[in-house]
């Protein structure tokens, strides 16, 4: 395995970031957490650099720095598109869907579904996006991080990281709730956008030039837009990027709540817009290191060492200690966002509507209670994910079916009077069947996208309640 050097002084500079990661967003946030609203949404005064940086550090975690890395280094830069459709996909969430979230004051996604159709359809989907957020988001997350650990500290084993990452996120999350989150991804983004341009520059600096860069790329490795017989992204395929895109960015509790608890709706929007830009980004923070430690060092035994060994290698001391740290700060901030969400979705999905007479006070302690209980079920089921992979590779595929039919139900729900409760019901029920269903001819993400619009397509129905 390969060594990188870690002084204590690198050390030293990741525990004074992780004090002060946690105690200045909890010392800030202190007094605005006693209500549901407080806790669950920082009490809706987010301004828009706060949103921005929240929905940009939730969604790179450690995995992102080295999968991406990994990903230049193996087969160029096409892996961007996932980046620019991301904000194409927030293009289309700020005009289309935030306006109709806003006013309706809801707390969750699948609140707005019973707004929208009926309770049955606020059940599944929040069962959905709970049972998808704890073993897939959260766990996939925490698994990611806790082989970075074990990369970079070898003596480690991989359930002490996980559990370590854990506790980190969850003080976070406990404690402070949303808006202790906010701004502690506000810091954490800020590293990490530091800790990612040090790595850039240092390897631009080390490569011979732009030229030997693009001479090592693997072929068509500087293309985007890969042709239709492309192995690993052929260019029919961003369509379905771009629908599970959408998804991520405009449907799913662990993005949209932030926007959620926006000021306006103008500071929702433009923090979307900044989180856009932010990901634009990453083609030089994060893909093209990995073309450059393709230049440096061509016989990796592995692409996903290409970012340490270009971070750990390039970097002097204390350097080193900030990109630990962004790594850090890019695993515990996906999963203390993802905490607070699902918190969020059990109490106000569930609980409330089951017990409405429950108050303010327990709700918010049931909230805590829920992230202590998540947090034993993710550091249990994470470490196991390496026995597992075929288990794992086939709930990653779930996503490709049961998203498309999400983006349906919400997209028609709005934008037509005529869907009905029982139609979005269906659309639910027709997604989970085909994910299960092992020999379903819907394998196409496009073809089942246009499927799942027919069930909405029943009677009529009055629009938002």
């Amino acid at each position: 395995m390969q060594e990188f050097n870690i002084t204590w002084i690198d050390i030293a500079v990741v525990v004074i970031y992780l004090f002060a990661s946690r105690a200045i967003p909890l010392w800030l946030n202190r007094g605005t957490k006693s209500d549901t609203g407080g806790f669950f949404l920082g009490g809706r005064n987010f301004v828009w650099p706060m949103i921005g940086f929240s929905l940009f550090a939730t969604n790179m975690s450690g995995a992102s720095f080295v999968g991406m890395a990994g990903a230049g280094y193996s087969s160029g830069i096409a892996v961007y598109s996932y980046e620019w459709i991301a904000a194409v996909a927030l293009v289309i969430f700020i005009f289309i869907l935030l306006p109709f979230y806003l006013r309706s004051g809801v707390f969750t996604m699948p609140e707005f579904l019973e707004r929208r159709f009926d309770s049955r359809s606020r059940y599944i989907f929040a069962g959905m996006l709970i049972f998808l957020s704890i073993f897939l988001d959260c766990a996939g997350a925490l698994y990611a991080g806790g082989l970075v650990i074990q990369t970079l500290f070898p003596n480690i084993d991989l359930w002490m990281g996980v559990l370590v990452l854990t506790i980190l996120a969850g003080i976070m999350s406990f404690f402070g709730g949303l808006g202790a989150v906010v701004i502690s991804d506000t810091i954490q983004a800020c590293v990490l956008l530091i800790g990612a341009t040090m790595v850039f520059i240092a390897g631009l600096y080390a490569i011979p030039s732009w030229e030997a860069m693009v001479q090592a790329a693997p072929e068509n490795g500087m293309s985007i837009i890969r042709p239709i017989d492309d192995p690993s992204l052929p260019w029919p395929g961003l369509f379905g990027v771009l629908i599970i895109g959408i998804y991520f960015w405009a449907n799913n509790q662990l993005i949209v709540q932030r926007t959620l608890g926006a000021k306006t709706l103008d500071h929702g929007r433009w923090g979307s817009i900044f989180a856009g830009f932010l990901k634009l980004t990453s083609l030089f923070l994060m893909i093209l290191p990995g073309l450059m430690a393709l230049t440096l060092y061509p016989d990796l035994k592995t692409p996903d060492l290409a970012f340490p060994t270009i971070a750990f290698d390039l970097l002097p001391i204390v350097l080193r200690g900030i990109v630990l740290a962004a790594l850090i700060a890019a695993i515990t901030s996906t999963v203390d966002s993802i905490l607070n969400s699902v918190s969020t979705m059990v109490t106000m999905d569930f609980v409330k509507p089951l017990r409405p007479q429950t108050s303010d006070a327990a709700l918010v302690r049931i909230g805590q209670m829920t992230t202590v209980v998540i947090m034993v079920i993710v550091v249990l089921w994470a470490p196991q994910i390496i026995h597992f992979p075929s288990l794992w590779s086939y709930f990653q595929s779930i996503l490709a079916y049961v998203t498309p039919p999400v983006v349906a139900i919400f997209f028609v729900g709005i934008l037509w009077r005529g869907a009905t409760p029982t139609g979005a019901f269906a659309a639910f029920v027709g997604a989970w069947g085909s994910a299960f269903w092992d020999f379903s001819p819907f394998r196409s993400e496009v073809w089942w996208t246009f499927i799942s619009f027919i069930p909405p397509a029943c009677c009529s129905s009055s629009v938002l309640r």
